[in-house]
């Protein structure tokens, strides 16, 4: 072959003697098989040698197309017609067969590896959206949650200066201040879960908390724009 690659050629042959040839048939011919054979033999050993292995696969019908010619036109002068001609089998060097078996294995292992990363790119995508949009979703919750407390408070001093004469908007911020730390301090307490907290307490613990966040908001009113 063109490629230096060895090849066993397995070819079938149907024919039969034509009626009004039989004389020729029966006596110009001694042995008939081994006449067909060479002449197989011949179309292949010229066909098969300028062809790759690949090609030799591929092109099997027309080779077998090839011997049909041949034996068509070396046959009919016999008194024989050839019905029907088949590569039936293209059997490479046990070698290449093997070389071609791992060059298979590995290009359906190649396209595996493929097919698995491309499936674990399209799950790490989705899992980066689910996780963004949780995130998207998340951030919208606080950011409500942090408008409700803001509008509970605005109410709440609203309301306690209206009801209660001579209070000031520091009086009522100082004892919603106080009363969230009670709070903050019991669900600490509640939860079973939650790791050791070290928090200053006391009364004067709650005054402290509630200068620092008076000082943090004058800070923003005051600063550059």
């Amino acid at each position: 072959m063109a490629d230096n690659v060895f090849v066993t050629v397995v070819a079938s042959i149907q024919y039969r003697a034509l009626a009004e040839k039989a004389s020729d048939a029966f006596y110009k011919l001694s042995n008939t098989r081994e006449q067909i054979q060479a002449y197989v033999f011949d179309v292949i050993r010229a066909s098969v040698p300028k062809l790759n292995l690949d090609d030799v696969f591929e092109q099997k019908n027309d080779i077998a197309k090839s011997v049909e010619q041949e034996l068509e036109k070396a046959m009919s002068m016999y008194g024989y017609e050839i019905v029907q001609t088949l590569i039936v089998d293209i059997e490479p060097d046990v070698h290449v067969k093997r070389a071609m078996n791992e060059i298979n294995a590995a290009s359906r292992m190649r396209v595996a590896a493929n097919e698995k990363a491309e499936a674990e790119k399209i799950l790490q995508i989705k899992h980066a959206e689910g996780d963004a949009e949780s995130k998207y979703l998340a951030g919208l919750g606080i950011a409500r949650q942090r408008q409700a407390i803001v509008d509970g408070l605005r109410d709440s001093v609203l309301a306690f200066s209206v009801n209660v004469p001579g209070t000031t908007a520091k009086d009522v911020m100082d004892m919603v201040l106080v009363t969230q730390y009670f709070d903050t301090m019991k669900e600490i307490g509640a939860s079973s879960k939650s790791s050791s907290v070290f928090i200053p307490h006391g009364p004067g613990a709650v005054r402290d908390i509630s200068s620092q966040i008076r000082d943090g908001l004058l800070q923003a009113q005051n600063a550059p724009q």
